[in-house]
């Protein structure tokens, strides 16, 4: 099954197997956490140096870009996500020359580097909400979202935070209330502000003379809310428990404003003046397919966007995948997708999608259906090793959501776990005695050199999968012809030019039989033409 790997000839083969379309499109993108891939220093967190250290690897899958999650300056009060200063590294992370020493190594091995830009909020101890804190009338006071409070002394709106309680803390500087759609320590910039949106993009242009490749947007759609501060309507009843007050609200008010789009051209003329920048949201809440193509319409907008379709799905279902493609067609001035199974704030797929004891074809099928999909893929760290999400226990936290919301909430500490690089190592390898976060056991036996010496493992169906998908167009980056969800079996096709792939799965513990003919590409887990075992992939090249 699988090959040698050398990562100078990957890489040239990642660049140039589609020489007439961006490098983006289509590509396969990893997603690194810096706290939990490689220690360097020996004080528990990842950091920089360790992700150069370990480039090695990530180029050895095929892939084509690295997405690495903040690292910026910060109080760590949402681990990076509530950023102090957006143009430097933190010391827990390194340097800016470990930075530039990062890109340099990922650019070597033919890699792109994405990097996570969050725009919709900062922490409060940025130097811009100290100032605008700091009075009514200074340069600053309208960087944030402040406001009086009702004549009763309450909050503003009814507007609730993400994670849990009032989206509004006092101030007694101003006599204000602040917006916080997460944290009391993330305040919510006011994007409508044009110096706000000129300082954002100030930044973003830092790292792109640094030499970035491209740019993850946080939360893209909160950057804007009403002005007229308008009470959000109730949510209909729903049958799902709700842990949050957030979930009993219609959030049309506190975000989604309709001019983010206009913002969102601006960033897409600076991202142009440099050469093949990419350019992906995130993009979550009710609204999020139509938010997603307004955010990529057309040529002046984002190059892709990415929702959670699949990140909080309690079941992979083929009418979940179909529902999910028929969103984005492939037609004039509809966006390029993105998708993930898993990432940083959401469970391990694995724990979520099956019994623990068909994990091991689960996870082959689920890679293979992953990388059949139109539009790019995004690999979160351990993702090719099948990890699976840790029980961490209460006193271990350090999610704050996971810590509020306990126990009625599935902690992203669990998902956060640091990669096992050697299973017969002190903490598997990562570097330090005791890291931020216990590995989980069984997840130290999944370590890559274990799985690396073993031609059968799933890292190394990973390799095999993301080069069958790199040099074949019509999965690469080819239309969905047909998307059929007939009980447990999904039944897709997919084109480009001349070629037609016909991709079956069974995304049920159960056999299927089937009746298909080809070219077989592609069989996973004992599948043939004509019957699908549990979790059973086909790969089929037919005629057009």
């Amino acid at each position: 099954m699988a090959t040698a790997h050398l990562p100078g000839a990957d890489a040239q083969a990642r660049t140039y197997a589609h020489p007439d379309l961006p490098w983006w499109r289509g590509a396969a993108i990893y997603q690194i956490y810096p706290r939990s891939f490689m220690d360097s220093n020996g004080d528990g967190v990842g950091d920089l140096p360790g992700i150069t250290s370990r480039l090695d690897h990530v180029a050895s899958l095929g892939v084509d870009a690295i997405w690495v999650s903040p690292f910026f300056t910060s109080p760590m009060n949402d681990f990076g996500y509530d950023v102090s200063d957006y143009c430097d590294v933190d010391p827990l992370f390194g340097t800016l020359d470990d930075f530039d020493a990062m890109v340099a190594r990922a650019h070597e091995l033919g890699l792109k580097v994405l990097i996570d830009q969050v725009y919709s909020h900062t922490s409060d101890e940025h130097p811009w909400f100290e100032e605008s804190r700091a009075s009514r009338h200074n340069p600053k006071s309208d960087w944030y979202v402040w406001a009086d409070p009702k004549p009763d002394g309450s909050p503003p709106s009814n507007w609730q935070s993400v994670f849990g309680g009032p989206a509004w803390t006092w101030d007694a500087r101003r006599q204000q209330y602040y917006l916080h759609n997460f944290l009391s320590s993330q305040p919510q910039v006011n994007g409508h502000s044009p110096q706000v949106q000129e300082a954002l993009l100030s930044a973003m242009e830092f790292w792109l003379d640094r030499g970035v490749d491209g740019f993850r947007i946080d939360a893209l759609n909160f950057l804007m809310h009403d002005p007229e501060l308008r009470d959000n309507p109730p949510a209909p009843a729903s049958d799902k428990p709700r842990t949050r007050p957030f979930d009993f609200q219609l959030r049309v008010h506190n975000q989604s404003h309709p001019d983010i789009p206009d913002f969102v051209a601006r960033i897409r003329a600076l991202t142009d003046r440099y050469d093949a920048v990419f350019t992906v949201a995130e993009v979550g809440g009710d609204e999020a397919e139509a938010e997603m193509k307004a955010f990529t319409a057309g040529a002046d907008h984002l190059n892709s966007a990415y929702g959670f379709n699949f990140l909080y799905a309690d079941k992979l279902t083929p009418g979940l995948v179909c529902g999910a493609l028929a969103q984005w067609p492939d037609e004039d001035g509809i966006g390029w997708p993105s998708w993930a199974f898993e990432n940083h704030d959401a469970p391990r797929a694995l724990s979520r999608w099956c019994a623990p004891h068909h994990r091991e074809a689960f996870a082959r099928m689920k890679m293979a259906l992953l990388a059949s999909l139109r539009g790019n893929i995004i690999l979160w760290q351990g993702e090719e090793l099948g990890l699976t999400q840790v029980d961490i226990p209460f006193d271990q936290l350090h999610d704050p959501e996971a810590i509020a919301n306990w126990p009625l909430t599935l902690s992203r500490d669990g998902a956060r776990t640091p990669m096992p690089w050697q299973a017969d190592c002190p903490v598997a390898g990562f570097g330090s005695r005791e890291p931020w976060l216990p590995h989980g056991e069984e997840n130290i036996d999944k370590a890559v050199d274990i799985q690396n010496e073993d031609d059968t493992s799933l890292l190394a169906f990973t390799r095999e999968i993301l080069a069958l998908r790199n040099r074949t167009p019509a999965l690469h980056h080819g239309s969905v012809a047909d998307c059929t969800a007939d009980g447990a079996l999904l039944d897709m096709t997919r084109t480009a030019g001349g070629m037609q792939i016909r991709c079956l799965f069974n995304l049920s513990p159960e056999p299927l039989a089937i009746s298909a003919s080809g070219h077989v590409l592609l069989a996973v887990n004992g599948a043939t033409p004509d019957a699908l075992p549990g979790y059973a992939a086909l790969l089929l090249e037919t005629d057009t």
